[in-house]
């Protein structure tokens, strides 16, 4: 469809019908405008570097464990 037979149908309904094709038209655009902020919104990779920091002894035995070994 291009845009020169949109508009004719258009413009062919009366006129509390166009208000509706109005209304529907700006709900969509503003649907998608919602869309793309969330797109934007993911973080980044490394957002959280430094924010976490692991024990010296991460990966020593636990003494829980003594017993099983």
């Amino acid at each position: 469809m291009n845009d020169l037979n949109l508009y004719i149908k258009i413009s062919m309904l009366p006129e509390p019908l166009k208000l509706n094709v109005l209304e529907y038209i700006d709900s969509v655009v503003l649907k998608k405008a919602k869309l793309k902020n969330l797109d934007s919104k993911h973080p980044k990779a490394g957002c959280m570097k430094g924010t976490f920091r692991m024990a010296h002894d991460f990966d020593e035995p636990l003494d829980d464990f003594n017993e099983y070994m």
